[in-house]
């Protein structure tokens, strides 16, 4: 039964007149009628009676008018609290280096604005991340690279992020004006797990220009490769958000490095049928809003 009928009911009552009841609630007095009949119809009991000119409950219409009451006031009662406290979960999968130096900030946002959702961070590797955003197992993704990530998915670019060179304090590539990819002829390099979408990029930009990478160690850790750089054991190339805050505090060095290969777009995942919960939607309007 429509919850319309019984906020029609309680205004019935209150007003103890079809016509004053149609004339607050804005409906024809026929309308009115109507709902009332359906009302008694369903029930099987007539809910008001007559006496003279004056109209009132029976008494099943008294029990009933307790009853719409108590249910009227607990849905008003749910919108009010599903609107300002939205509970639930939503899963978001990443790389690491966003997980641990971009998204931070915006977490904490979000939590602010919805203090009973639970949010799952799941750092992942991109191929992993595409896959389960696709089947549902994520809510968005977010990562980096060059173009569209995945054809199946709604990829929308956020921002654009740059790739730098980092080295120590000492290295003797620091004394360069301008460093050409010949430099790094005998450079060893510090790089990170190999589905890592910008060592790939690197990898092909040396190989292109028949320059070996050479590896002096591999690492899975983006805060292990920052402090293996800043003792002197190889220069590595990441993402600026993961070296910020060393290169302002003068632990590394940016190399006078660049190249139009190197820049990745942070991006945003979505499968095009998702459905946007609440949540979901202030989530992206964050970071959209954040890049601006």
């Amino acid at each position: 039964m429509d919850l319309t009928y019984f906020r029609t009911f309680r205004e019935v009552a209150r007003r103890k007149s079809f016509t004053k009841a149609a004339e607050e609630l804005g409906y024809a007095q026929s309308s009115i009628t109507m709902q009332i009949q359906k009302l008694e119809r369903e029930y099987g009991v007539s809910l008001f009676e007559r006496y003279g000119r004056q109209l009132r409950l029976t008494l099943p219409g008294e029990s009933l008018l307790k009853l719409a009451v108590q249910m009227l006031d607990l849905y008003d009662q749910s919108k009010e609290i599903v609107a300002s406290q939205v509970t639930g979960t939503l899963t978001i999968g990443t790389i690491n280096s966003l997980a641990a130096y971009y998204l931070p900030p915006f977490l904490q946002a979000l939590k602010q604005l919805y203090p009973g959702l639970n949010i799952q961070l799941f750092p992942d590797s991109e191929a992993s991340l595409i896959t389960k955003v696709r089947e549902g197992d994520y809510d968005l993704g977010l990562l980096l690279d060059r173009y569209p990530a995945d054809p199946l998915l709604t990829c929308t670019t956020i921002k654009e992020e740059p790739l730098v060179l980092v080295a120590p304090l000492a290295h003797p590539l620091t004394h360069l004006d301008r460093i050409q990819l010949s430099d790094f002829q005998e450079t060893e390099f510090i790089v990170t797990e190999e589905s890592c979408i910008y060592r790939g990029m690197f990898e092909k930009l040396l190989k292109d220009h028949t320059i070996p990478l050479q590896i002096g160690f591999e690492l899975g850790n983006l805060e292990a490769i920052k402090q293996c750089v800043m003792n002197g054991l190889g220069i590595a190339l990441l993402p600026r958000i993961a070296v910020q805050s060393e290169l302002e505090q003068s632990k590394l060095v940016s190399l006078p490095f660049s190249h139009e290969d190197l820049t990745l777009d942070i991006q945003l995942l979505l499968h095009p049928k998702k459905w946007i919960s609440q949540p979901l939607q202030a989530f992206i309007g964050l970071l959209t809003k954040g890049s601006e």
